[in-house]
């Protein structure tokens, strides 16, 4: 059997008791999460999506479990999740996991459960296995739950994100290696992805690499599309480390040209809009209150109907999680609260350009994790 993994300062059994604690006070009776984010942030194991059941269950009486096919159980033991003190509950192959769950969770809270929570991107094979061995209940989305807890970072986590944003500044220091005429997006797009591994991430979770018109699609991609003498490109990237945690960082290139005042004035205009907003971030300043001070800027330029998407979410263990920074939203910031700052404006058949850094509310204002230019950069062609 593989080693027990030594505790991880980003993992404690103390989160799956604040989960169950936040789950009381909403009155859900158990929450269940299966493979994905939310079952690595309460607990360290990072799970394969499949078929076969996982999840941990919290209920609101007695110990929670980490209910696994047994074939995994070694995987486990050996993840951060080992070493928690977890109840594990292996099922073989002929077993009913659903049925093994909902037979321990009658056990620990005396009779079945009526609300649980689920998380949101379970499987609905497994929501529906899990109803199904516990008629009479009522599944609702475990977010109001888990994401109250996963919103505010620790400070190992800020640091994280702090590693991730520096290896993604990294990659966009060097675009001049790649970036240039006579080159398609996807050509572009490849360099740019080996160079997101080799600053320090494990994954690449996107690259955008939008040239000319394709710059005005704010999730254009990759295209064959050949990149021209002038063209202005919205270079969008990010990818997943060795923890998990996520960078997203966008700059707008000008490839072998030299800018115009005009679209330098125009460019100005994000530059201040984007500022605007971070420089709004601060405790008690509500999300949609940091998207109105981007949006107010490009809308008094007259640009604000080519403003078409919310200014920043969230980051964590997810490229995008809560918070969602976006109007109608009036959660509060709080210390700890880690999201993107990228307003962006869209000249449909033209241009686009955006800027984006990930930001995190601090006790007294807002610390920015990107630190590369947000000039306009022009690169020789």
């Amino acid at each position: 059997m593989a080693a027990a993994s030594p505790p991880s300062p980003l993992v404690s059994v103390d989160r799956v008791y604040a989960a169950r604690a936040v789950a009381d006070e909403l009155g859900v009776d158990v929450l269940v999460v299966t493979p994905g984010s939310d079952l690595r942030w309460l607990c360290g194991y990072a799970a394969h999506a499949m078929e076969r059941l996982t999840a941990l269950a919290v209920p609101r009486r007695g110990e929670p479990l980490l209910v696994v096919p047994r074939l995994e159980a070694p995987m486990v033991e050996a993840s951060p999740a080992g070493a928690l003190g977890l109840e594990l509950l292996a099922w073989d192959e002929t077993d009913d996991p659903f049925a093994l769950l909902a037979s321990a969770l009658r056990a620990r809270l005396g009779s079945a459960p009526t609300r649980v929570a689920v998380g949101n991107r379970s499987w609905a094979e497994h929501a529906l296995g899990i109803q199904r061995a516990l008629p009479g209940s009522v599944l609702e989305l475990a977010a109001p739950v888990v994401d109250r807890l996963r919103m505010v970072k620790t400070p190992n986590e800020v640091e994280e994100l702090a590693r991730a944003a520096a290896a993604i500044d990294r990659v966009h220091a060097r675009m001049a290696e790649w970036l240039r005429v006579g080159r398609t997006e996807a050509e572009v797009g490849a360099d740019i992805a080996a160079a997101i591994l080799a600053e320090g991430h494990v994954a690449v979770d996107f690259t955008i690499v939008g040239s000319g018109p394709n710059g005005a699609s704010p999730h254009h991609e990759l295209s064959d599309r050949v990149v021209r003498a002038g063209d202005m490109v919205v270079v969008d990237i990010g990818g997943e480390t060795a923890t998990g945690y996520r960078s997203d960082c966008t700059r707008t290139y000008l490839v072998g040209g030299v800018a115009a005042r005009g679209l330098l004035e125009w460019y100005g205009v994000l530059q201040r809009a984007q500022a605007a907003a971070t420089a709004a971030v601060r405790p008690g300043v509500t999300c949609a209150q940091v998207d109105a001070a981007a949006r107010e800027v490009i809308t008094d330029a007259g640009w604000g109907g080519q403003f078409i998407h919310r200014t920043g979410h969230g980051i964590g263990l997810d490229t995008h999680e809560a918070p969602y920074v976006v109007a109608g939203n009036d959660l509060p910031l709080e210390p700890g609260m880690a999201f993107s700052v990228e307003p962006g404006i869209y000249l449909a058949g033209r241009y686009g350009a955006r800027i984006e850094d990930i930001v995190v509310c601090t006790d007294d204002g807002v610390r920015s994790l990107n630190r590369g230019s947000r000039e306009l950069v022009e690169l020789p062609g």
